[in-house]
C-alpha cells in the first residue's frame, strides 16, 4: 500500500511539473537580430509571456536559420514550425491574390498602407490563407524597397537596364525587372549576400533597414532611393497548431501580434533614417530619381500591373483600389 502511495505521489508531482512547463512556439524570419522585424518578434514574445503568466513561451529563429521563406511556409503548414513573419507577397504561391501586395508603386506612404492592411481588405486577404493551413494574425512592415548594385550609380531608369538583379522568387518581381530591361535572378534571401560577394549578381532591392542590417554595403557600392515597392509583412501561424489551442490562448497570441506590430512599425520607420546614414558611413553612394525619371519608372510598370491584375483577379484589385480611393479623397 505504501509503495502505491509513493507511486501515485510521484505521478502527481510529474503531472504538476509538466503542467508548470510553458507551451513553446517556434517563430522564424529571414532577417537578422537587430532588424526592426526581429525587434517586433522580441516584443511579441514578451507580450505573450506576460499575458499568459509564463504559460506560453515564444522562441525566436532570426537570420534564416530554419531555411528560406518557402521552406518555412511548408514547415508551418506541416505543423513543425509555429510562426513566420515574411513579405506578404511571397504568399502568392499559396493564394494568388497576395500578388497584389507586390504591385509597384501601390502605396503612396506607410500610413496609407497601414489603413489598407489593418482594415477590411487586409483581413479579407488573410482569411484566404485558412484553406491552405495558415492563420494570418497581423501585418507588420518591411518598408519601401530601393535598388543597390556594385557597378555604377543609377540616376535614370535607363541605368537599370542590363543589371543582373536578385528578386524575391515570384513572377511579378521577375516581370517588373524585365520591364526595365534588367535581368531578374530569383534567389532565396539567405543566398543573396554570397551571390553579391561572388559577383554572380550585380545588385538587389530591399528596404534600407534590410540592406544595412545584412551589411550589403560590404558588397554593394551604389543605392538609388527608388521606393518602387512597399512591403507589408504577414505574421502567419500554423493552422494545425492553432486549432489545438484554447480560445483564451488564441486571443493572447492574436492580440500580441497586433500590439507588437504597432511597435514594430514605429521601430521600422525610426530605423530607416539611421540605416541610410549607416550605408553612407560605410561608403555607399546614394542617388535619387528626379520626378521625371520616377514618372518613366511608373509608366514602365503599367503593363506589369495590367498583366498581374488578371492573374491576381479583378475583384481583389478593384477592392484595393476602392480602399485607396477612399483614403485619397
Amino acid at each position: 500500500m505504501k509503495a502505491r502511495r509513493v507511486w501515485a505521489t510521484g505521478l502527481t508531482a510529474l503531472a504538476m511539473c509538466l503542467a508548470a512547463q510553458a507551451q513553446e512556439f517556434k517563430f522564424a524570419t529571414q532577417n537578422p537580430k537587430g532588424h526592426p522585424l526581429v525587434a517586433g518578434m522580441e516584443r511579441f514574445a514578451e507580450i505573450v509571456a506576460a499575458r499568459s503568466g509564463g504559460k506560453m513561451k515564444v522562441n525566436l529563429f532570426p537570420g534564416g536559420v530554419l531555411g528560406s521563406d518557402q521552406a518555412n511556409v511548408s514547415s508551418l503548414q506541416g505543423g513543425t514550425l509555429d510562426m513566420v513573419v515574411l513579405n506578404s507577397g511571397i504568399l502568392a504561391s499559396q493564394a494568388k491574390e497576395f500578388g497584389v501586395y507586390d504591385f509597384p508603386f501601390m502605396f503612396a506612404n506607410p500610413e496609407e498602407a497601414d489603413a489598407v492592411v489593418d482594415g477590411p481588405f487586409g483581413k479579407m486577404m488573410h482569411e484566404r490563407l485558412r484553406a491552405k493551413g495558415i492563420v494570418g494574425l497581423a501585418y507588420w512592415e518591411l518598408g519601401f524597397r530601393d535598388i543597390t548594385n556594385s557597378r555604377y550609380p543609377i540616376n535614370s531608369v535607363q541605368d537599370i537596364a542590363g543589371l543582373k538583379l536578385r528578386v524575391i522568387p515570384n513572377t511579378i518581381n521577375v516581370d517588373w525587372v524585365k520591364a526595365l530591361g534588367a535581368n531578374p535572378t530569383p534567389l532565396p534571401f539567405p543566398e543573396v549576400y554570397a551571390a553579391l560577394d561572388q559577383k554572380a549578381i550585380d545588385g538587389q532591392e530591399n528596404p534600407v533597414t534590410v540592406i544595412s542590417a545584412n551589411k550589403f554595403y560590404e558588397v554593394q557600392k551604389y543605392i538609388v532611393l527608388s521606393h518602387h515597392q512597399y512591403n507589408p509583412q504577414s505574421l502567419i501561424f500554423s493552422a494545425k497548431v492553432w486549432d489545438t489551442l484554447g480560445a483564451a490562448n488564441q486571443k493572447i497570441l492574436a492580440d500580441a501580434a497586433v500590439e507588437a506590430g504597432k511597435y514594430q512599425r514605429q521601430v521600422s520607420r525610426a530605423a530607416a533614417g539611421g540605416a541610410l546614414d549607416n550605408l553612407k558611413k560605410n561608403g555607399m553612394q546614394v542617388t535619387e530619381l528626379s520626378p521625371a525619371e520616377l514618372a518613366k519608372f511608373r509608366d514602365a510598370m503599367k503593363s506589369v500591373v495590367a498583366k498581374h491584375s488578371e492573374i491576381v483577379g479583378s475583384e481583389v484589385v478593384k477592392a484595393l483600389e476602392a480602399e485607396l480611393a477612399k483614403l485619397r479623397k
